[in-house]
């Protein structure tokens, strides 16, 4: 078997409007990403302690904060589609799962959910060029 490595992270709250309401309609107020990773293993069985030798998952973090709130959005599709360009522009990540989800939904009930999962060969073509 392969080595692979993941980077998880879990139910991260976002601070973003997304969708169109109307009177009566359940407004969504809160907003959940999951985000699963995946990197280079060399980043994660390394041979020494150092932020230097992992992957700053930080940074990435940072930035999908920023992106949730530079909205307001009309779909999750579209926030999801910027969260993956900005994982593409990370060379350490190979391939990426994101799963956003708002609620309540319908009588102040339920999660309704996007899932996107790219690949390796989609990455590399999301991937910025060179100036």
């Amino acid at each position: 078997m392969p080595c692979t490595a993941t980077v998880d992270l879990r139910d991260l709250a976002l601070a973003c409007a997304i969708g169109t309401y109307g009177p009566g309609d359940v407004v969504p107020d809160r907003h959940l990403l999951d985000m699963t990773l995946t990197i280079d293993p060399a980043l994660v069985l390394v041979d020494r302690d150092g932020m230097d030798a992992i992957f700053d998952y930080d940074p990435l973090i940072a930035e999908i904060d920023r992106l949730a709130r530079d909205g307001p959005y009309e779909t999750q599709e579209w926030l999801l589609s910027r969260i993956v360009r900005a994982c593409a522009a990370q060379p350490a990540i190979r391939a990426v799962c994101l799963h956003l989800r708002k609620g309540p939904v319908l009588g102040g009930t339920g999660l309704l959910g996007v899932r996107l999962s790219v690949d390796e060969e989609t990455i590399a073509t999301l991937r910025p060029g060179p100036p």
